[in-house]
């Protein structure tokens, strides 16, 4: 089976989405629901019965982290850097721009990609790299978010971690994790469980992206967006790609550490954008476009990679 016909049926399920939202075949108001269902109950059910199914070595592979979590950091500070410097943005505006870059949804488009070309160890990859994006990139945004914008980043460093410690994606890869290293065997009845809403998550995932969908937010700020768009689809794997090279990874491990930089931009980063109302109309834009563009940029790098 080739590539294309591996992964154009991920994007076929977004576009679906985006057709039911625009023809008014489904309220847009649904994709929320289906995004809470997809990351609080589908993920971390399969991310959980994949982890806990694996072999003690291969639950840790440090050459993936630093290359996928060097990069994506080594990217938001160069980005949020230039922002402020080139752009003149306040230091609030500076880092989420730089999180519009280097935050990616892993969740719901790499790990559908990787499952589709790896099974098992591509999910593994996706659920590593959506943690390391939550334990990595989550307090230093917050903690500078919330010194920005009320005067005091006290409640920051607190925030962060009840951000962390009650993502149900980190709680699942935790239980998981303990679970593989105590060499439990999974019962049958908990097993079958988890594939019922594990085995649920592409299509609800992809759907729900494709449905919350506007490309009305393109509108604004596009010549920026367009911008971040490139360096977040092109420049931040790249950057990935290099460090993957100087720590020797594998084919495999390549590939799916440029495959979670290169996915869209995460809907975290708009989220964050609305609560502390900073630059969220080019953040919304930017979401929207690296989507759309991603349909190309992922099998460009798809087929450099294999």
């Amino acid at each position: 089976m080739t590539i294309t016909a591996l992964v154009l049926p991920v994007f076929a399920a977004i576009v679906l989405g985006w057709i039911a939202g625009a023809s008014g075949y489904l309220p847009r108001s649904l994709a929320g629901p289906l995004i809470q269902f997809a990351y609080n109950v589908a993920m971390p059910a399969l991310v959980f019965l994949t982890i806990a199914g694996e072999q003690r070595g291969a639950l840790l592979d440090w050459g993936f982290i630093a290359a996928f979590g060097g990069g994506s950091m080594l990217s938001l500070a160069l980005i949020s850097a230039a922002a402020r410097i080139f752009w003149r943005r306040s230091p609030a505006s500076s880092v989420l721009i730089g999180a519009a870059a280097a935050m990616t949804n892993t969740g719901f488009v790499a790990l559908p990609i990787l499952k589709a070309l790896y099974g098992g160890r591509g999910i593994l990859a996706a659920a590593v790299a959506t943690v390391l994006v939550a334990v990595l990139m989550f307090p230093p945004l917050i903690i500078l978010l919330e010194r920005e914008t009320a005067a005091g980043g006290r409640s920051g460093a607190g925030k962060s971690l009840r951000i962390i410690l009650s993502n149900p994606l980190i709680i699942s890869t935790v239980l998981g994790l303990i679970w593989a290293l105590l060499n439990l065997p999974l019962p049958a009845p908990l097993a079958g469980l988890l594939h019922i809403f594990g085995d649920t998550l592409t299509g609800c995932a992809l759907f729900s992206l494709g449905l919350g969908l506007s490309v009305g937010t393109l509108r604004k700020s596009w010549r920026m967006s367009l911008a971040l768009s490139a360096v977040k689809l092109v420049a931040v794997p790249a950057v990935v790609w290099l460090i993957a090279g100087l720590c020797g990874l594998n084919k495999f491990q390549t590939l799916a550490a440029v495959i979670c930089a290169a996915v869209p931009t995460a809907k975290t980063a708009y989220v964050l954008a609305s609560e502390y109302d900073v630059e969220h109309d080019l953040i919304a834009a930017t979401v929207s476009m690296t989507t759309l563009l991603s349909v190309a940029t992922l099998l460009a790098w798809l087929y450099l990679l294999q």
